[in-house]
């Protein structure tokens, strides 16, 4: 069975599923079996299809690691928490890819906003 990591071991995924505001980056460290690299794929790419059709998404992004590597990056951008949040739970959603992900899964989902920096970035 896939496993679940929290990121920070501070704020939990839930307690930023009860944060209002947006829009939000939702980053997602994903680590599987190097076997199991295709079934990640077809399992990410039917979830994320189910994922754009909902309301307040506005982009996904998947990065694999280099030289062979069996890590995967997904960063997706949301109008706000409240979108992402009725999005995963949504129950037709969450039935389209939940079974198709391989066991070795381990994922690392948090959510994040833009942070101004003076002299360097604005939020």
């Amino acid at each position: 069975m896939s496993e679940f990591r929290e990121l920070d071991a501070h704020v939990t995924l839930a307690d930023q599923l009860d944060e209002e505001g947006g829009p939000v980056l939702l980053v997602n460290v994903l680590r599987v079996a190097p076997a199991d690299v295709d079934q990640l794929l077809l399992a990410w790419s039917t979830d994320a299809a189910a994922l754009k059709n909902q309301p307040g998404f506005i982009s996904t992004q998947l990065y694999r690691g280099i030289a062979g590597s069996s890590t995967f990056l997904n960063h997706a951008v949301w109008e706000s928490t409240e979108h992402y949040r009725t999005a995963r739970l949504d129950d037709s959603v969450r039935a389209t890819a939940r079974h198709l992900y391989p066991a070795s899964l381990v994922a690392t989902p948090h959510l994040f906003r833009a942070q101004a920096v003076p002299g360097i970035c604005v939020a």
